[in-house]
């Protein structure tokens, strides 16, 4: 199964949104915290595959720390 981006599912998103109709902001929002949860999922597992010998070794912090730290704004 190919993965879609948290990028290209914004992209297809408001491509969609051009040619139908246009979504109200509420509809939007709902789309672009899929987006953001999209994103932060491919981050967690492209952390969690970088960092396994770190954390295996008690070395490293949680992705949920990391994320925290970095992006939870």
């Amino acid at each position: 199964m190919i993965q879609q981006t948290a990028v290209e599912y914004l992209i297809q998103e408001i491509k969609n949104d051009v040619f139908i109709h246009s979504k109200s902001t509420k509809e939007w929002n709902k789309i672009f915290e899929q987006a953001k949860a999209m994103e932060k999922e491919q981050m967690e597992k492209c952390y969690n595959h970088g960092s396994l010998s770190l954390l295996d070794m008690g070395h490293g912090d949680s992705f949920e720390d990391y994320y925290n730290e970095n992006y939870n704004k």
